[in-house]
């Protein structure tokens, strides 16, 4: 029979079970409005989205379809047909659906996150530490659940280091043989996994997933003999062939190879390695796209917990990583290994982003987990006190959504009362030490889930033209804002069945000038979008010769120098929401 103290080790403490209550939160606040329109996500989404959507309209999977010139062969395939299968060609065009992929890849990587560290350290509590940091970093938030590649390329590429974290377990070094117990046939595999997130992003990713993949054999293995080197050197050449051989099936099954060629061999990745600015001056002097702000990607990807990484860093410089317990040591080479090629290889290319490094952020949030409790408080109270300032000026927002009649009592309730709560785990972290740590990640994550609830009334009837407006307008050519590449394609989800014709919108334009724009679209066109462009226009400038077929309200996601400042910071009603406006003639047919 089971003893008192098998039984007791078996139940897990009231700490571990808050951070598998914090691990569940984290996963319904993903999933919490996985298709709004305001989702954190990049410009690109769009363009990915037109490309597929046009693609599966042509009922064949190759070559990829666009409208856009010089933006059709921008990622391989497999994105698309990733989208095209999600959609049902067509069938279920909608975000949530085009999303779903990258929300379930994300939720493999958490997984294997929870997984490996569980391993390493026999702990759930850890386990559950390491898979909410990984969710808490914005930029898992920004591009692990929207329709982009981080999330399966990085599912992709993570697969054999986790695979390798599992064979260096128990490494000490009365185990040399361990240096070759990584044997062909896993090298296979690890080509196919390698060449299906090159078949996501680029094959030029081959670089720092081989060179990632080889090194950290080499530094986990007792051994440096020439026998250990070339035979791993040969294990890892296989896995890149096999990888790029996956990812040349492109050119075969394309039927026009040499636009491929021109577009993305040369064009979307080529053209990455030079600069007008020159090389070096933009290594040096470049400020964002610089080495020096490539170096902190890390800490720009973690967003919100910036400071944990920067504390985690600090102490990482002043015990240098030294442990007591072999197996960690060995495994922590290779997840430091993991973070430092990645960051290497892409301080290489002239067109630097902290983007490129996501790859590598399994591997951080497992270091972290692992020094959790060492890393000084200090910095969990900076990152407390940011989610504290970021909690209440969401609220503020939704409050002044509310004062403009966007959303119900109800929706903004619900708002306030997650802002509440928001705020209390960052008083609680902040006077209870024993809680801080924990309280910083969830307050982090309840920076998240109040961005979706204050944005939710804009994916309602206040933010989306109703069912007796979009059955005026079938196969109606519209004229639409763009103000970024391949945003005219928003409208395929609010105005479905049209044809929308994209015109570049100058917000700087003066109210005659505006106004002459309009009447001119309206004269060539079925339908015009006009976006209001001061919160005093309380009608379009057309008006009383057009008529109001719809409107709807939108966050205004780009502004001119000077538009916010300390004067109006704390009113958002003047600066981040305007009307969108739908237009016809006055003598168009209804």
């Amino acid at each position: 029979m089971p003893t008192e103290s098998s039984r007791s080790q078996r139940v897990p403490d009231a700490a571990t079970l808050a951070w598998i209550a914090l691990l569940a939160m984290a996963v319904l606040i993903y999933a919490l409005g996985l298709g709004g329109q305001y989702n954190p996500s990049n410009g690109d989404e769009l363009v990915y989205t037109h490309i597929a959507r046009l693609t599966a309209a042509s009922d064949h999977w190759l070559p990829l379809v666009s409208e856009l010139d010089h933006m059709r062969n921008t990622k391989p395939p497999l994105l698309f047909w990733q989208a095209m299968v999600a959609g049902d060609w067509g069938q279920h065009w909608n975000m949530t659906a085009l999303r779903l992929p990258s929300l379930l890849y994300t939720l493999l990587i958490t997984g294997a996150v929870a997984w490996t560290t569980r391993r390493m350290t026999g702990s759930t509590r850890s386990a559950c530490i390491a898979a909410c940091l990984y969710l808490a970093f914005f930029c898992t938030y920004r591009f692990g659940r929207t329709y982009l590649t981080s999330a399966p390329e990085t599912f992709w590429f993570g697969l054999p280091m986790f695979w390798l974290l599992r064979q260096r377990e128990g490494t000490d070094a009365n185990r040399p043989a361990v240096a070759a117990s990584i044997g062909w046939p896993s090298h296979i595999a690890f080509g196919l996994a390698l060449g299906l997130g090159l078949a996501y992003k680029s094959f030029a990713l081959i670089a720092p997933a081989a060179a990632t993949l080889w090194c950290a054999q080499l530094l986990s293995g007792p051994t440096l003999k020439w026998r250990v080197v070339l035979q791993f050197t040969l294990k890892v050449g296989l896995s890149a062939v096999l990888a790029l051989g996956i990812f040349a099936l492109w050119f075969v099954l394309d039927p026009d190879p040499t636009a491929v060629w021109r577009e993305f061999v040369i064009g979307e990745n080529a053209g990455k390695l030079s600069n007008a600015q020159g090389y070096w001056h933009t290594a040096l002097l470049g400020g964002g796209f610089s080495i020096w702000a490539q170096l902190l990607g890390y800490v720009q990807n973690a967003g919100l917990l910036a400071f944990v990484v920067l504390g985690w860093m600090v102490l990482g410089l002043r015990t240098r990583f030294r442990s007591t317990d072999t197996t960690q040591s060995v495994q922590r080479v290779i997840l430091l290994t993991w973070l430092a090629v990645w960051l290497i290889v892409f301080t290489l290319p002239s067109q630097r982003s902290a983007r490129y490094l996501i790859p590598a952020m399994p591997a951080l949030a497992i270091l972290l987990a692992l020094e959790w409790q060492r890393i000084a408080r200090a910095w969990f109270l900076l990152t407390l006190l940011l989610c504290g300032i970021l909690i209440a000026g969401l609220g503020r927002i939704a409050w002044a959504a509310h004062e403009l009649g966007i959303g119900s009592g109800l929706e903004l309730g619900l708002t306030l009362l997650t802002v509440a709560a928001g705020l209390t785990l960052v008083l609680a972290g902040l006077f209870k030490p024993a809680w801080t740590r924990t309280c910083s990640v969830a307050a982090g994550l309840a920076v998240f889930a109040c961005f979706s609830l204050s944005t939710a009334p804009l994916n309602g009837a206040d933010g989306l033209y109703g069912n007796d407006v979009t059955a005026q307008l079938r196969q109606a050519r519209i004229a639409v804002p763009n103000g970024f590449n391949g945003q005219f394609e928003r409208f395929e989800f609010l105005l479905p069945s049209n044809r929308f014709i994209p015109y570049d919108s100058d917000e700087r334009a003066s109210a005659s000038a505006g106004a002459a724009d309009l009447q001119r679209l309206l004269s060539t066109h079925d339908a015009v979008i006009w976006l209001q462009s001061s919160p005093q226009e309380l009608a379009p400038p057309c008006a009383p010769n057009c008529r109001v077929l719809g409107s709807r309200w939108e966050v205004k996601g780009r502004h001119q120098s000077g538009e916010i400042n300390w004067g109006n910071v704390w009113y958002p009603q003047y600066w981040l929401f305007r009307r969108e406006w739908l237009l016809a003639a006055t003598g168009a047919p209804r």
